[in-house]
């Protein structure tokens, strides 16, 4: 196979690819090889199962080595003046390029295997859904990725009261708001799932069950029961503690000359995520209801693009700040937005009682709905349900009533200088500043109920972050005039003035 240098003007990946890629699949060949021995054994016997797996491994590995050697050599990628293009490809050949006036993103992605060798993966995307909005180079030098970064994000600052250089850098102690989020008891019930799943695999699920039913024996069943999820709660914390030290070790947001923020992090797999300030449209605080009850908050970008991109939606593209105290990720989107004050802590114009008792009938109808189910088929069936029923019933009305005056307490909305600000949730409370000048319309929704209460719901749609933000159940005339006055012009077409004249 040949090997000659591609043109002057091209660019190779790196050639470590072939043995990062013999690494990787030695790795998941080593995890299968013991259940596979193990099953073969059954038939061969265990010398001639050994050297059976050790020959498939071998081939295996060879054949995606080989296969990457290929990919390699037929893959090559140049800049120019108006375009990056990229050409890969044996039998099928792909020739895909994106002009760089539309090239948003240039992320940077290294495991820990790749950051040994000193390699990274680059990402360069224009913000647009779809597979070929985006180019991925896999891998090259990290000297290569960073040039790469700086020649495609070279642009203009945006003026305004702003800071360079660092906005924040990680505090240890951020690391307490881990446990109180809900990928605690998430992985604390995966945890679980997967004891049963491999006991399963290996034909020990029953010793298992056994196992712990030896240890609570002689324990009533509602202490083996409160003892089994405090277990699998104390396995969700340390997880989640674990994968916060993940993500978010050695995190550091910055803002570099030509008006784009940075956010780097990760312990093992390093990560490194350019945001354009030319297409920031505002910031959203996000407030987890556990996270929220300890007095912290994440902070998330707002803009064009980003949310919608496909690597975007899996590793938390758009989050500037992890939980940290709310005083501090206020003060940061204060940074970010090249504001003496931030909109998130704007006063916000609270909205009427008729949407307390609206959310307070939705609390209870999604609580009281299920209990109904459970009475009915309880006087038809047995007994035990009607307990189960009056169980949820005395537990979950008082929760349920607690969320739905949370829920009213949250909403809320205001027009902060270039800003508006709407405000609302209890299990994720969401406060979205969003840019007046990023609004392309707004949508009004008043259902019969809420037109008999006098309320509306107004949404201001953009191109940006999720593409809606909502003031909810806010008094009629308040929502349109805020709305209104929030982006002149837009919405008076539709409006119907009242004129009001003296006796």
């Amino acid at each position: 196979m040949s090997t000659a240098a591609p043109p002057a003007d091209w660019r190779r990946l790196d050639p470590r690819t072939v043995l990062v890629t013999a690494l990787v699949v030695a790795g998941v060949v080593a995890g299968a090889a013991i259940p596979v021995t193990l099953g073969l054994t059954r038939w061969f016997g265990l010398p001639a199962a050994v050297l059976q797996v050790l020959a498939g491994a071998v081939l295996v590995i060879g054949a995606a080595a080989g296969a990457d050697r290929v990919r390699w050599h037929r893959t090559r990628y140049r800049v120019g003046e108006e375009r990056v293009e990229l050409h890969t490809g044996l039998l099928l050949v792909k020739r895909r390029s994106l002009a760089r006036t539309r090239i948003r993103t240039v992320d940077l992605t290294a495991n820990l295997m790749l950051r040994l060798l000193g390699l990274v993966t680059v990402r360069i995307g224009t913000g647009e859904q779809g597979h070929d909005s985006t180019l991925e180079l896999d891998p090259v030098t990290r000297t290569e990725g960073e040039r790469l970064r700086r020649l495609l994000l070279e642009h203009t600052a945006p003026p305004g009261i702003h800071r360079e250089g660092e906005l924040a850098v990680l505090d240890p102690r951020w690391i307490r708001y881990a446990p109180v989020s809900f990928v605690a008891p998430m992985l604390g019930g995966a945890a679980v799932g997967a004891v049963l799943q491999v006991s399963d695999w290996v034909g020990a699920q029953g010793e298992v069950i056994e196992w712990v039913g030896d240890r609570f024996r002689e324990t009533p069943l509602l202490w083996v029961v409160i003892a089994l999820v405090l277990a699998a709660l104390v396995a969700g914390v340390v997880g989640a503690l674990g994968l916060w030290i993940e993500m978010w070790w050695n995190y550091r947001l910055e803002r570099e000359p030509g008006g784009t923020l940075r956010v780097r992090r990760g312990l093992f797999t390093s990560r490194s995520i350019s945001v354009e300030e030319a297409r920031l449209r505002g910031v959203d605080l996000v407030e987890p209801l556990g996270v929220r009850l300890v007095g912290a908050a994440r902070l998330d970008a707002i803009t064009t693009g980003l949310a919608k991109d496909h690597e975007a939606k899996n590793a938390d593209h758009n989050t500037l700040l992890p939980a940290a105290p709310r005083t501090r990720a206020d003060a940061v989107a204060a940074d970010v937005l090249r504001e003496t004050a931030t909109p998130t802590g704007a006063a916000l114009t609270p909205h009427p009682r008729a949407a307390r008792g609206r959310r307070v009938r939705w609390s209870l109808a999604a609580v009281l709905g299920p209990v109904l189910v459970l009475t009915v088929l309880g006087a038809l069936l047995t007994p035990v349900l009607l307990w189960i029923a009056l169980g949820c019933t005395v537990v979950l009305v008082p929760v349920a009533v607690a969320l739905a005056l949370d829920a009213y307490r949250g909403l809320g909305h205001a027009l902060s200088g270039r800003y508006l600000v709407t405000r609302s949730g209890t299990v994720r409370r969401s406060t979205a500043a969003l840019e007046r000048a990023g609004v392309i319309g707004w949508t009004v929704r008043q259902s019969v109920f809420q037109r008999r209460a006098g309320l509306l719901s107004i949404t201001a749609t953009t191109a940006a972050g999720g593409g809606a933000y909502t003031a909810y159940d806010t008094d009629a005339s308040e929502g349109l005039t805020f709305a209104a006055e929030a982006v002149p012009g837009l919405l008076e077409p539709f409006l119907e003035r009242v004129e009001h004249t003296g006796p």
